[in-house]
């Protein structure tokens, strides 16, 4: 059986959080104590040999100083498309910005949303996806 297909997308993700890491300049240590991970598990998930959770990757996201929707989107777990407004995205990736603005932005721009939606009439469109507040949670909550 090859493995390569199931392996692939792990891997991608590895070398992505690598390559994040090396562009900020973070050593591998420190990147694994800023996570709250030890060295080893971090450079296995690094090399494509461990997929982290969905916490880990928040904090992996979090030490990295990039948008947790971004590396959860390419670890697979949030899907990429409207289900992610684009003024969260822009604001995750906004380089000047600390993972503090962004979180205390986004946070009022999704108690905007809600209070939006609750006075709009119950349409299919007036519904906000559950994924992406699953992924405001992780941001708002790992900060």
């Amino acid at each position: 059986m090859e493995l390569g297909p199931v392996l692939n997308p792990v891997r991608d993700l590895g070398e992505f959080i690598r390559d994040q890491r090396t562009t900020a300049q973070i050593s591998l240590r420190q990147l694994a104590a800023k996570a709250g991970v030890s060295n080893p598990y971090l450079s296995q998930v690094e090399r494509g040999l461990r997929k982290p959770s969905a916490d880990i990757l928040a904090q992996i996201a979090h030490g990295l100083q990039i948008s947790v929707e971004s590396l959860l989107t390419k670890a697979g777990i949030l899907e990429h498309g409207d289900d992610v407004p684009d003024v969260i995205t822009a604001v995750n990736a906004d380089p000047l910005l600390t993972e503090r603005q962004k979180s205390s932005l986004l946070e009022i721009y999704r108690a905007f949303r809600r209070e939006a939606l609750l006075a709009a009439p119950a349409t299919p469109t007036a519904v906000e996806p559950e994924s992406a507040a699953s992924a405001t949670h992780i941001t708002a909550t790992t900060n």
